[in-house]
């Protein structure tokens, strides 16, 4: 939890900094809803709080309202999230903030979601409840890339994970990968996985690796309150064989190929050949699939970027030298430095002997 005391910030940011953190909370098993967190305060005190653990359970504000009781009359709720205001699997929660008789809410992110949309504060404001918003907004929004995304645009949000030599070599030529990075790093890449929606792949990839691309291991959490990423296959020739492991869970496996009768026998999801843009759209408007995690080869990852699709890079980078006739870690051609791909560097981890950088692709070349 955060260290920072209303020393250090304004009351507000104080608050709001607690809510965020209990909204992380449940960055692993609220897929495919939002994190939110709620405290309420009254006379410098927090007197009830709460975060959204899982879809289809009361979220953050009825779990603070709840433990705040009558004391929540005249008090102040801070959320992360514009309270909803619309009939879904629960109630509104404006509403529930207006039956308590709260005298003031503060927001740190309006929801673009067309079911809210401003219509969680006009509940508010219409019982006369005094609304601030823009409280730690940055950080509120980094808790939802993928929702706020998918609910303005209709696309998911995109991280490409990758993992390199010194060099920019991915796999010795015979396909050997095993293991570039160390323990650390290979820990890390299981948290964006346990947040993803959807881990996408090339055939190629699960042809050589046999690999299955699922969540097997979070420090201090229990696994079976994870929601475990659907493994998307892009195989348009129809070759992904029945003996993968990848298929040891089909229902979470989704496939990107010709109809294939077995395949739907083991109740995999079978998906239409289509391009890439398209395929986000569909993951996003038609499976509520709002991260996607690309974990794949050269061909596929640079085909995600030079269609610009592409939201955050996240590439892990190894104190090894693999050497020319090594694979390389992405297979554009370029013949000019105008034609160069840049990235802004938004963060740099050590992970043991390892780096990890966080980057942004820049969408205007130079």
């Amino acid at each position: 939890m955060s260290e920072l005391t209303p020393n250090h910030l304004s009351q507000a940011q104080y608050w709001m900094q607690r809510a965020i953190d209990l909204a992380r909370l449940g960055q692993y098993s609220t897929k495919p809803n939002p994190n939110v967190g709620c405290v309420i305060v009254k006379d410098g005190q927090i007197i009830g709080e709460g975060f959204h653990p899982k879809a289809g359970q009361p979220h953050a504000e009825v779990f603070a309202l709840r433990q705040a009781g009558e004391d929540a009359k005249d008090a102040t709720a801070y959320v992360t999230l514009e309270p909803c205001a619309h009939y879904g699997r629960t109630p509104p929660c404006a509403e529930a903030l207006v039956k308590a008789q709260v005298k003031k809410v503060v927001i740190a992110c309006s929801d673009p979601n067309p079911l809210v949309a401003g219509k969680g504060v006009k509940i508010l404001q219409d019982a006369g409840i005094e609304v601030e918003t823009g409280v730690c907004t940055e950080n509120a929004k980094g808790l939802n890339l993928g929702f706020l995304k998918a609910m303005s645009t209709g696309l998911p949000y995109v991280r490409l994970k990758v993992a390199s030599s010194l060099d920019g070599r991915t796999a010795m030529a015979s396909g050997e990968s095993k293991w570039i990075t160390g323990s650390s790093a290979r820990q890390d890449v299981q948290h964006w996985r346990a947040i993803a929606g959807a881990v996408i792949t090339g055939i190629q990839t699960v042809l050589a690796d046999d690999c299955e691309l699922n969540v097997r291991v979070l420090e201090g959490i229990d696994l079976s309150t994870v929601v475990q990423p659907k493994r998307i296959i892009l195989d348009r020739q129809g070759q992904l064989p029945l003996t993968a492991k990848i298929l040891q869970n089909p229902e979470t496996v989704m496939v990107m190929t010709p109809f294939r009768q077995e395949l739907a026998d083991l109740g995999v999801i079978q998906l239409s050949p289509q391009p890439l843009n398209q395929l986000l759209q569909t993951l996003s408007q038609q499976y509520q699939i709002y991260d996607v995690l690309v974990e794949a080869g050269a061909t596929l990852s640079t085909a995600f970027l030079q269609q610009g699709l592409v939201d955050e890079m996240i590439s892990y980078v190894a104190p090894t030298l693999l050497g020319q006739s090594a694979r390389a870690m992405f297979n554009a051609e370029f013949s000019k430095m105008a034609e160069q791909r840049r990235f802004e560097l938004v963060d740099v981890t050590q992970l043991g002997q390892d780096i990890r950088l966080r980057l942004l692709p820049i969408q205007e070349l130079i």
